[in-house]
């Protein structure tokens, strides 16, 4: 496996780069804040029981964002019946990194200026704006439903879709109520249950996230030309299920499958090959040989 030299990029003040940058998006520095809060709470009410809890849900909604948002949604590498497809949606929906179509259409505008003007977290304007800090200004194009919804119109016209984008945090608002309840019954741990369960697993899935942003364009090794610097980095892909081997991703956009090679593992994958096992999944995408 070779690496390929990147092309020469013309350069360019982060200022002549970004976006005009002076109003915060206060829903997400507000609703970031809180899950900070929460992860204060987390050695002061820390059981097994509710580690558990946390690591199945980082799992479970893991899923909903790498195999529903991401490779289902914005990428139709595989179809599936309409009852998989919601399920899998609600399931991205507790990840509270936005609604459906939001999410689909800033991935699909970052495909399409991949590490160019237009790109909203490219690490060409720093590591950090990459990782974290693109998602804190107000920026109309991912921001504005009349710019980013001309993206998406194979998910505006699903009611479904326009549903829980109104209305998705209300999926993880319900899930922290039912972690109390369940958490009480099991033995007084209500607290420990919505703390790791909603609160530590939605940091870190966060942070998971925007290291396939970040990292995944700054480290790593190209194993196909593209035209960015996406990179396949191992260490992230184990974290974000898969979705590390980006420069297989971004050679193969269609493709289901983002590890190739025997080792690059990719439980993303396995997933979508256990529904077609089931026969809930069918024409799953991948390279020809």
């Amino acid at each position: 496996m070779s690496r390929v030299l990147r092309p020469p990029t013309r350069r360019r003040t982060d200022a002549a780069r970004r976006p005009h940058r002076t109003r915060l998006n206060w829903p997400h520095v507000v609703g970031w804040g809180l899950i900070q809060a929460g992860v204060v709470l987390a050695p002061f009410v820390f059981t097994w029981s509710g580690l558990a809890v946390g690591a199945a849900l980082y799992v479970a909604a893991g899923l909903g964002v790498t195999m529903g948002y991401h490779r289902l949604l914005t990428h139709r590498s595989f179809r599936t019946p309409l009852a998989v497809e919601y399920s899998l949606t609600i399931l991205g929906s507790l990840a509270i990194q936005g609604g459906p179509i939001q999410w689909v259409a800033v991935h699909r505008i970052h495909h399409k200026h991949s590490d160019e003007d237009g790109d909203p977290h490219s690490p060409r304007d720093g590591l950090w704006w990459a990782h974290m800090l693109w998602w804190m200004p107000y920026i109309p194009a991912v921001d504005d439903p009349e710019r980013y919804e001309r993206f998406v119109p194979d998910l505006t016209g699903d009611r479904f879709h326009r549903a829980l984008q109104r209305y998705h945090l209300l999926v993880p608002v319900l899930l922290a109520g039912a972690l109390f309840g369940l958490g009480e019954l099991w033995g007084g741990v209500g607290l420990s249950w919505v703390v790791w369960g909603v609160f530590v697993r939605t940091a870190l899935l966060y942070h998971t996230t925007w290291l396939v942003n970040s990292a995944t364009h700054r480290w790593g090794y190209q194993a196909y030309r593209t035209r960015d610097r996406s990179t396949n980095l191992w260490w992230v892909a184990l974290l974000s299920l898969g979705e590390g081997w980006h420069n297989n991703h971004h050679a193969f956009p269609r493709s289901a499958r983002h590890g190739l090679r025997w080792w690059e593992l990719d439980p993303t994958y396995w997933g979508i090959r256990l529904l077609g096992w089931f026969r809930l999944a069918r024409q799953i995408q991948v390279p020809g040989r």
